[in-house]
Formats: structure tokens, sequence, C-alpha cells
């Protein structure tokens, strides 16, 4: 084998690894957003399965409260065009938006109990009430959850290489679960 032959397949053996590790780094990469996004999306399926229970317990409570606080219609109200908004939503941000409407209204819903004593008695509000907390402790923790996800997908994004593999993939950040400032507020009830 003549010198110029060894050194050609030396290089061609050198450049072949080197595009090995390339490819293989490449694929990791973009293989890891792909991970990541979906990782996002199942948890934000999460926050919507729970959502969905809060949700549907609302007519039940909603219709509890009408019986003894009936002149309290705006409060109805606004539970029903925030819940309307959510199934409207196409969004994330908008879904977001509308629950965190819906969560001052059910507030300021719950609070009636304290002006209506035979409310604050009344077995089957109490049950709703006890289901409605345990849903919205399931939604902090979910939303919690999705936060987390979403920084993770966040972070590697916005790394020199994540956003090569992110672009190369398709996928943009995404949008953390935030309450507004106005909302963080506890409400106030007037009567």
């Amino acid at each position: 084998m003549s010198k110029g032959l060894k050194i050609t397949l030396i290089v061609l053996g050198v450049l072949l690894v080197i595009g090995l590790v390339l490819g293989k780094w490449i694929i990791g990469g973009y293989n890891g957003v792909i991970s990541m996004d979906e990782q996002v999306k199942a948890q934000w399926a999460q926050v919507e399965n729970q959502l969905k229970r809060r949700y549907d317990l609302i007519p039940n409570l909603v219709e509890t409260v009408k019986g003894y606080a009936s002149h309290e219609k705006e409060i109805f109200e606004h539970i029903a065009d925030a819940r309307t908004k959510y199934f409207q939503a196409n969004t994330v941000k908008d879904k977001i938006e509308a629950s965190t409407r819906l969560e001052g209204a059910l507030s300021r819903l719950l609070l009636l109990q304290e002006n209506y004593p035979q409310l604050k008695a009344n077995e089957s509000f109490l049950k709703l009430q006890d289901s409605l907390e345990g849903t919205e402790n399931r939604i902090a923790v979910e939303r919690k959850r999705y936060n987390e996800t979403v920084q993770v997908l966040n972070t590697f994004i916005r790394t020199v290489f994540g956003r090569f593999f992110a672009s190369l993939a398709g996928i943009s950040s995404a949008e953390y679960y935030e309450i507004p400032d106005a909302e963080k507020e506890a409400p106030k009830v007037k009567f």
C-alpha cells in the first residue's frame, strides 16, 4: 500500500468518525427538543384534566348556591362567561386567561357562604366545596409541574445549540401558566 493511499484512508477515517459524532449529536439534540416539547404538551394535558374536573363541578355548585343567594346574579354570570370562554379558547394562553377569570369568580362565589348561614350548613354545598377545593389543589400541583416542564424547554431553547435544534424541529418557547397581577389580590365582595 502506498503512503498516499494510507494518508487518504486515515483522512477518510477521521472524517467518517467526525461525521458520525456530529450526526449523533444532531440527532440527539433534535430528539431531545422534541421530547421536551412533548413533555410540555403532556403536562398541559394534565392541567386541562384538572380544569375539566373543575368545570364539571361548577354547575352543581352554582345551582346549590342559587337557591340561597338568588340575587347574586352577577357572580353567576361571571362564572358562566368564564366557563364558556375557556371552552371556546384555542390557545394555551387563552385557556390560562379564561381559567384565571374563573378562579376570581369562584372565590367570590365561595365567599357567599359567610353571608348565608343556611348555605354554610347545606350538606351538598359542603361536599361540592370540598371537591372543588381538592380540585383546586390538584390544579395548583399540575400548574407547577407544567411550569417546570415549560422552564426546561424554554431554558434549552435559549441556549446556543438549543436554539439551533428548536428551529430545526420547528419548536418555539412555551407559555407559562401565570396569574395576572390583578388576579393575585383577594377578591372583594360587597353586598
